[in-house]
Protein backbone atom coordinates (compact mmCIF):
# COMPACT_ATOMS: atom_id res chain seq x y z
CA UNK A 1 0.00 0.00 0.00
CA UNK A 2 2.27 2.47 -1.50
CA UNK A 3 2.11 6.29 -1.61
CA UNK A 4 1.00 8.05 -4.28
CA UNK A 5 3.71 10.94 -3.39
CA UNK A 6 7.17 9.60 -4.34
CA UNK A 7 9.44 11.10 -1.83
CA UNK A 8 11.50 9.86 0.95
CA UNK A 9 10.13 10.46 4.81
CA UNK A 10 12.32 7.88 6.59
CA UNK A 11 13.71 9.30 9.87
CA UNK A 12 11.69 12.96 10.07
CA UNK A 13 9.97 10.90 13.36
CA UNK A 14 12.69 8.97 14.68
CA UNK A 15 11.43 7.30 17.85
CA UNK A 16 8.51 9.17 17.94
CA UNK A 17 5.73 7.83 20.01
CA UNK A 18 2.24 8.23 18.17
CA UNK A 19 -1.46 7.85 18.72
CA UNK A 20 -3.75 7.85 15.74
CA UNK A 21 -7.35 8.10 16.47
CA UNK A 22 -9.69 6.70 13.77
CA UNK A 23 -6.87 4.82 11.66
CA UNK A 24 -8.77 2.14 10.80
CA UNK A 25 -11.41 2.90 7.74
CA UNK A 26 -14.50 2.61 5.99
CA UNK A 27 -14.54 -0.56 3.87
CA UNK A 28 -13.87 0.88 0.59
CA UNK A 29 -11.23 0.08 -2.79
CA UNK A 30 -9.04 3.17 -1.61
CA UNK A 31 -7.05 4.13 1.54
CA UNK A 32 -8.55 6.23 4.38
CA UNK A 33 -7.25 9.43 5.80
CA UNK A 34 -6.45 7.59 9.18
CA UNK A 35 -4.85 4.43 7.78
CA UNK A 36 -2.82 6.47 5.73
CA UNK A 37 -1.31 8.84 7.88
CA UNK A 38 -0.74 5.58 10.33
CA UNK A 39 1.19 4.18 7.74
CA UNK A 40 3.09 7.16 6.50
CA UNK A 41 4.07 7.85 10.28
CA UNK A 42 5.62 4.54 10.67
CA UNK A 43 7.47 5.42 7.70
CA UNK A 44 9.09 7.99 8.73
CA UNK A 45 10.09 6.37 12.10
CA UNK A 46 7.13 6.87 14.65
CA UNK A 47 6.26 3.90 16.54
CA UNK A 48 2.17 4.21 16.09
CA UNK A 49 -0.79 3.03 18.25
CA UNK A 50 -3.71 2.62 15.85
CA UNK A 51 -7.03 3.50 17.77
CA UNK A 52 -10.02 3.02 16.19
CA UNK A 53 -13.97 1.66 17.12
CA UNK A 54 -13.75 -1.16 14.88
CA UNK A 55 -10.46 -3.35 16.32
CA UNK A 56 -10.22 -5.59 13.59
CA UNK A 57 -9.68 -2.71 11.34
CA UNK A 58 -7.19 -0.97 13.79
CA UNK A 59 -5.26 -4.24 13.67
CA UNK A 60 -6.02 -4.11 9.50
CA UNK A 61 -3.77 -0.95 9.78
CA UNK A 62 -0.91 -2.05 12.43
CA UNK A 63 -0.97 -5.32 10.43
CA UNK A 64 0.35 -3.12 7.57
CA UNK A 65 2.64 -1.64 9.41
CA UNK A 66 4.44 -4.47 11.03
CA UNK A 67 4.67 -6.19 7.19
CA UNK A 68 6.40 -3.16 6.04
CA UNK A 69 8.92 -3.26 8.82
CA UNK A 70 7.81 -0.68 11.34
CA UNK A 71 6.33 -0.77 14.47
CA UNK A 72 2.66 -1.02 15.62
CA UNK A 73 -0.44 -2.08 18.05
CA UNK A 74 -4.28 -1.84 17.61
CA UNK A 75 -6.12 -0.32 20.62
CA UNK A 76 -10.34 -0.44 20.47
CA UNK A 77 -11.86 2.62 21.66
CA UNK A 78 -15.42 4.38 21.55
CA UNK A 79 -14.61 7.81 20.82
CA UNK A 80 -17.25 9.37 22.76
CA UNK A 81 -16.26 7.43 26.35
CA UNK A 82 -14.23 9.62 28.23
CA UNK A 83 -12.87 6.44 30.41
CA UNK A 84 -11.56 4.66 27.37
CA UNK A 85 -9.80 7.97 26.19
CA UNK A 86 -7.93 7.37 29.76
CA UNK A 87 -7.08 4.11 29.28
CA UNK A 88 -5.99 4.16 25.76
CA UNK A 89 -3.28 7.26 26.54
CA UNK A 90 -2.31 5.28 30.15
CA UNK A 91 -2.04 2.20 28.14
CA UNK A 92 0.31 3.86 25.56
CA UNK A 93 2.35 5.52 28.11
CA UNK A 94 2.54 2.75 30.40
CA UNK A 95 4.28 0.70 26.89
CA UNK A 96 6.02 3.44 25.29
CA UNK A 97 7.20 5.68 28.60
CA UNK A 98 5.21 8.84 26.52
CA UNK A 99 3.25 10.10 23.94
CA UNK A 100 4.90 12.33 21.17
CA UNK A 101 1.76 12.97 18.60
CA UNK A 102 -2.06 12.57 19.01
CA UNK A 103 -3.17 12.79 15.60
CA UNK A 104 -7.69 13.09 15.41
CA UNK A 105 -8.92 11.31 12.25
CA UNK A 106 -12.86 10.91 13.40
CA UNK A 107 -15.69 12.16 11.28
CA UNK A 108 -19.12 11.29 10.31
CA UNK A 109 -21.26 12.93 8.21
CA UNK A 110 -24.35 11.53 5.66
CA UNK A 111 -23.07 8.04 7.36
CA UNK A 112 -23.82 9.02 10.53
CA UNK A 113 -27.61 10.09 9.38
CA UNK A 114 -26.67 13.89 9.13
CA UNK A 115 -29.21 16.05 7.08
CA UNK A 116 -30.11 19.59 6.51
CA UNK A 117 -30.99 21.97 9.68
CA UNK A 118 -35.17 21.64 9.36
CA UNK A 119 -34.48 17.49 9.11
CA UNK A 120 -31.81 16.50 11.29
CA UNK A 121 -33.42 14.48 14.46
CA UNK A 122 -31.83 16.55 17.66
CA UNK A 123 -30.43 12.97 19.20
CA UNK A 124 -29.08 12.91 15.58
CA UNK A 125 -27.10 16.23 16.00
CA UNK A 126 -26.38 15.49 19.31
CA UNK A 127 -24.41 12.19 18.03
CA UNK A 128 -22.48 13.93 15.50
CA UNK A 129 -21.05 16.55 18.08
CA UNK A 130 -19.90 13.99 19.97
CA UNK A 131 -18.43 12.07 17.18
CA UNK A 132 -16.98 14.92 15.54
CA UNK A 133 -15.89 17.03 18.26
CA UNK A 134 -16.17 15.79 21.60
CA UNK A 135 -14.27 13.02 20.52
CA UNK A 136 -11.16 15.32 19.97
CA UNK A 137 -11.66 17.28 23.13
CA UNK A 138 -11.59 14.14 24.65
CA UNK A 139 -8.49 12.48 23.62
CA UNK A 140 -6.75 16.13 23.80
CA UNK A 141 -8.12 16.00 27.47
CA UNK A 142 -6.15 12.81 28.62
CA UNK A 143 -3.19 13.63 26.05
CA UNK A 144 -2.03 16.80 26.77
CA UNK A 145 -1.46 16.36 30.35
CA UNK A 146 1.55 13.65 29.02
CA UNK A 147 2.51 16.01 26.56
CA UNK A 148 2.49 18.89 29.32
CA UNK A 149 4.75 16.95 31.81
CA UNK A 150 7.37 15.85 28.43
CA UNK A 151 7.14 19.72 27.01
CA UNK A 152 6.48 18.72 24.27
CA UNK A 153 4.00 17.19 21.58
CA UNK A 154 1.73 17.36 18.36
CA UNK A 155 -1.76 17.31 17.96
CA UNK A 156 -3.23 17.69 14.34
CA UNK A 157 -7.13 16.91 13.82
CA UNK A 158 -8.71 16.51 11.00
CA UNK A 159 -11.66 18.96 10.16
CA UNK A 160 -12.84 19.69 6.55
CA UNK A 161 -13.44 22.53 3.65
CA UNK A 162 -16.53 21.88 4.56
CA UNK A 163 -16.25 24.45 7.51
CA UNK A 164 -15.17 27.25 5.05
CA UNK A 165 -17.54 26.12 1.86
CA UNK A 166 -21.04 26.17 1.81
CA UNK A 167 -22.55 22.70 2.92
CA UNK A 168 -25.64 21.15 2.60
CA UNK A 169 -25.42 19.04 6.11
CA UNK A 170 -25.76 20.91 9.17
CA UNK A 171 -24.54 18.65 11.66
CA UNK A 172 -21.10 17.82 9.53
CA UNK A 173 -20.69 21.55 8.85
CA UNK A 174 -21.21 22.94 12.66
CA UNK A 175 -18.73 20.10 14.07
CA UNK A 176 -16.27 21.25 11.75
CA UNK A 177 -16.11 24.34 11.87
CA UNK A 178 -16.37 24.28 15.81
CA UNK A 179 -12.84 22.00 15.50
CA UNK A 180 -11.04 25.38 14.30
CA UNK A 181 -11.69 27.05 17.25
CA UNK A 182 -11.06 23.98 19.72
CA UNK A 183 -7.73 24.46 17.53
CA UNK A 184 -6.87 27.67 18.33
CA UNK A 185 -8.00 27.53 21.93
CA UNK A 186 -5.65 24.06 22.50
CA UNK A 187 -2.92 25.79 20.74
CA UNK A 188 -2.78 29.16 22.54
CA UNK A 189 -3.64 27.81 25.96
CA UNK A 190 -0.38 25.06 25.32
CA UNK A 191 2.21 26.58 23.51
CA UNK A 192 4.03 27.76 26.81
CA UNK A 193 4.26 23.97 26.88
CA UNK A 194 5.86 23.21 23.85
CA UNK A 195 2.98 21.73 22.33
CA UNK A 196 2.12 22.63 19.03
CA UNK A 197 -2.08 22.49 18.01
CA UNK A 198 -2.69 21.94 14.46
CA UNK A 199 -5.76 21.29 12.44
CA UNK A 200 -6.23 19.86 8.42
CA UNK A 201 -9.62 20.43 5.96
CA UNK A 202 -9.05 17.89 3.26
CA UNK A 203 -11.17 18.78 0.34
CA UNK A 204 -12.34 16.82 -2.11
CA UNK A 205 -10.77 12.91 -1.53
CA UNK A 206 -11.36 9.33 -2.80
CA UNK A 207 -11.41 7.88 0.21
CA UNK A 208 -14.06 5.17 1.43
CA UNK A 209 -15.67 7.61 3.92
CA UNK A 210 -16.52 9.96 0.95
CA UNK A 211 -17.18 7.95 -1.50
CA UNK A 212 -18.85 4.66 -0.16
CA UNK A 213 -21.76 6.27 1.59
CA UNK A 214 -23.08 8.43 -1.49
CA UNK A 215 -22.83 5.20 -3.25
CA UNK A 216 -25.12 3.11 -0.50
CA UNK A 217 -27.48 5.80 -1.13
CA UNK A 218 -27.68 4.93 -5.07
CA UNK A 219 -25.74 7.19 -6.99
CA UNK A 220 -23.36 4.83 -9.75
CA UNK A 221 -20.27 5.08 -8.23
CA UNK A 222 -18.72 6.58 -11.70
CA UNK A 223 -20.63 9.60 -11.68
CA UNK A 224 -19.94 9.88 -7.48
CA UNK A 225 -16.38 10.47 -8.50
CA UNK A 226 -16.68 12.40 -12.10
CA UNK A 227 -18.74 15.07 -10.25
CA UNK A 228 -16.14 15.74 -7.53
CA UNK A 229 -13.17 15.25 -9.88
CA UNK A 230 -14.93 18.34 -11.65
CA UNK A 231 -14.82 20.16 -8.36
CA UNK A 232 -11.64 20.57 -8.09
CA UNK A 233 -8.88 23.52 -10.35
CA UNK A 234 -5.95 21.50 -9.75
CA UNK A 235 -5.83 18.55 -12.16
CA UNK A 236 -9.29 18.54 -12.37
CA UNK A 237 -8.98 15.16 -10.24
CA UNK A 238 -9.63 14.80 -6.16
CA UNK A 239 -7.35 14.45 -3.70
CA UNK A 240 -6.47 10.99 -2.28
CA UNK A 241 -5.86 9.87 1.40
CA UNK A 242 -1.97 10.47 1.18
CA UNK A 243 -2.68 13.94 0.61
CA UNK A 244 -3.63 14.18 3.54
CA UNK A 245 -1.51 12.13 5.09
CA UNK A 246 1.60 13.85 3.96
CA UNK A 247 0.08 17.30 5.08
CA UNK A 248 0.40 15.49 8.43
CA UNK A 249 3.50 14.29 8.58
CA UNK A 250 4.32 17.89 7.93
CA UNK A 251 3.01 19.15 11.21
CA UNK A 252 3.71 16.48 13.16
CA UNK A 253 7.33 16.79 12.05
CA UNK A 254 10.51 19.15 13.07
CA UNK A 255 9.97 21.38 10.38
CA UNK A 256 6.69 22.82 11.45
CA UNK A 257 8.46 23.44 14.99
CA UNK A 258 7.30 27.04 14.89
CA UNK A 259 3.65 26.34 13.33
CA UNK A 260 0.92 26.57 15.62
CA UNK A 261 -2.35 26.98 15.60
CA UNK A 262 -3.29 27.12 11.78
CA UNK A 263 -5.53 25.57 9.69
CA UNK A 264 -4.09 23.88 6.75
CA UNK A 265 -6.44 23.75 3.43
CA UNK A 266 -5.30 20.49 1.74
CA UNK A 267 -7.93 20.52 -1.17
CA UNK A 268 -6.26 21.11 -4.74
CA UNK A 269 -7.69 24.98 -4.67
CA UNK A 270 -11.09 24.32 -4.26
CA UNK A 271 -11.81 27.11 -1.41
CA UNK A 272 -10.01 29.15 -4.21
CA UNK A 273 -13.46 29.03 -6.44
CA UNK A 274 -16.17 27.34 -4.08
Amino acid sequence: MRSEIDVSVAGRLEGRIALVVGGGQTPGSTVGNGRATALLLARAGATVVVADRYRDSAQETADSIIAEGGAASALELEVTDDEQHRQVVAEVVADHGRLDILHNNVGVSIAGGDADALELEPETFDRLWEINLKSVWLACRHALPVMRDQGSGSVVSISSMAAKLAYPLVGYKTTKVAMLGLTENLAVTNARYGIRVNAILPGLMNTPMAIEARVAQGTPREDVVAGRDRQVPLGRKMGSAWDVAHAALFLHSDEARFITGISLQVDGGQGLVG
